[in-house]
């Protein structure tokens, strides 16, 4: 008796348990982020503006920029010499995801450190 009580309960649960929600706008960021490592395809301004562009449609969305995107919005201003936007994504990547945190210190340190 008890169990045809916790039954339809417990199928609720597990329905709504395997329900998949997007919580990450990848968006085109895997193909920005393939573009980045056939260097020479694409310049350096272009590929920010792609990051920026899927930033702004997250935001749009109501959803989180995936993991790394910062990260490597922050490397590719650094690598055109604009160090306080690189050090701002860096920061948004550490506190966006807190696992990150030790590699941004380490990306803030080095890469601001030599752009300086």
């Amino acid at each position: 008796m008890f169990i045809k009580k916790l039954l339809p309960a417990l199928l609720v649960l597990l329905v709504v348990g395997c329900a998949k929600k997007d919580i990450y706008n990848w968006d085109d960021y895997e193909a920005t982020l393939y573009l980045y490592h056939q260097q020479g395809k694409v310049n350096v301004e272009e590929q920010i503006k792609l990051l920026e562009k899927n930033i702004d449609k997250s935001r749009a969305k109501s959803l989180l920029s995936p993991p790394g995107l910062h990260a490597h919005l922050g490397l590719l201003y650094s690598n055109i010499g604009k160090i306080d936007d690189a050090k701002n994504q860096f920061k948004i990547e550490k506190q966006l995801f807190v696992e990150s945190a030790t590699f941004m210190d380490l990306l803030l340190n080095q890469k601001t450190r030599n752009l300086k």
